[in-house]
Order: C-alpha cells, then sequence, then structure tokens
C-alpha cells in the first residue's frame, strides 16, 4: 500500500514512467490506524430487496508505507468479531452466533498483505490473505489515497478509502433461508469498505 504521485489534469502522451513526487517520500514510514477515525464496513443484500450495512468496532492494525516503492508497502488488521454492529441487537446476536461467526470459537478476523501496487494517480491495489472462521483466502483490496495532513495534535496523518468484495460461503459463512418467492434471506455476494485514518509512529 504505498503513497505516489497525484492525479494529473494533463494527459501523459509519451511512453516514459511517470516520476514518483519527491515530496511525498517524506510519507515513508510506519502508521497506527486510528479505530476513532477509521470505517471498517460491510454491506450485504437481504431478501433480494435491500441492502444491510455493518461495521466493526473494535479493531487494531498498522501499515507501513513507502513513498517511492509501493512493493515495499504493507497492511495489518486485527478485528475482534464480538464488534460487529448492523444497529440491530437481535441481529448482531445472530452473526455472532453458530449459524454465522461463532464468535467464542472464532473470536478475530484477520488480515495480513502480501502484495501491493500503484495503479496510477491516487489508485492503489493491495493483495493479502484474509482469515475469518480459520478459513484463509486471498482478498483483492483498491484503495484510493485521500490525502496527508498533521493535525492540530502534531499527528502526522494518511487517508485511505478502500473497497473489496467476496464470497462468504468461502469462509464457510453457508447459512440462510429460501424465500417464498425465490431467493435467499441473505446475499452470496459481501461488499466491504475501508475509510482508514493512520497516524505516523515512526
Amino acid at each position: 500500500m504505498g503513497i505516489f504521485g497525484r492525479k494529473s489534469d494533463e494527459t501523459d502522451t509519451t511512453s516514459a514512467p511517470a516520476a514518483v513526487n519527491p515530496d511525498l517520500a517524506a510519507l515513508t514510514g510506519d502508521y497506527t490506524i486510528d479505530p476513532a477515525h477509521t470505517t471498517l464496513g460491510f454491506t450485504a443484500r437481504h431478501a433480494m430487496v435491500t441492502n444491510v450495512k455493518g461495521k466493526f468496532l473494535d479493531f487494531t492494525g498498522t501499515l507501513h508505507l513507502d513513498g517511492t516503492d509501493p512493493a515495499k508497502s504493507t497492511a495489518s488488521l486485527d478485528v475482534k468479531m464480538d464488534s460487529i454492529d448492523t444497529g440491530s441487537p437481535d441481529r448482531d446476536g445472530h452473526l455472532k452466533s453458530a449459524d454465522f461467526f461463532k464468535t467464542d470459537e472464532f473470536p478475530t478476523m484477520t488480515f495480513r498483505s502480501t502484495s501491493a501496487e500503484s495503479l496510477g494517480g491516487d489508485d492503489y491495489r493491495i493483495t493479502g490473505d484474509l482469515e475469518i472462521l480459520g478459513t484463509t483466502k486471498p482478498i483483492t483490496i483498491d484503495l484510493e489515497f485521500n490525502g496527508a495532513a498533521k493535525d492540530p495534535f502534531g499527528n502526522e496523518r494518511v487517508g485511505f478509502e478502500g473497497k473489496a468484495e467476496i464470497l462468504r460461503s468461502e469462509f464457510g459463512l453457508t447459512w440462510n433461508a429460501a424465500l417464498e418467492t425465490g431467493g435467499v434471506l441473505v446475499s452470496e455476494k459481501i461488499k466491504l469498505n475501508f475509510d482508514i485514518s493512520a497516524i505516523k509512529s515512526a
């Protein structure tokens, strides 16, 4: 997960690779994800007609950003599954149960990056291993760099927005219920979304 040149308003008609903005090299370093200003969310289709959105409230994560070489950037995330919040205590309880996340047996969901690349402009892609219910599968996350700033408390921050999709059955999340009108209660495809703020630690 690297930080590189901003998008240009002009079309590059040459075949030479884009130069890295030297100012961005100063952002290279280790960062800690700030849970108070970060959202780890998901969306599932419910009853074939509407979307239910949720998020996780308890998590920790770190980033290593390389402002000159995207391949050297990394990310790590640990999420407490008991912190799931969809706005409905009954639904949250069901999601924590043996029908879904089995949080007593599998309390943590993890992500560990394996590669990162620049797609050009502010767009990046990070690939890694996502573990849910003891099952690990590769996942690709598309990211947009939102910028960097020093907050009023002197913290150096960077921000990213990201999205990905998974098939929940690949992680053993197979519970469902058939609808009388056809279809199922919970979609197979789950959309993941990230709004990340991270503070430089070194």
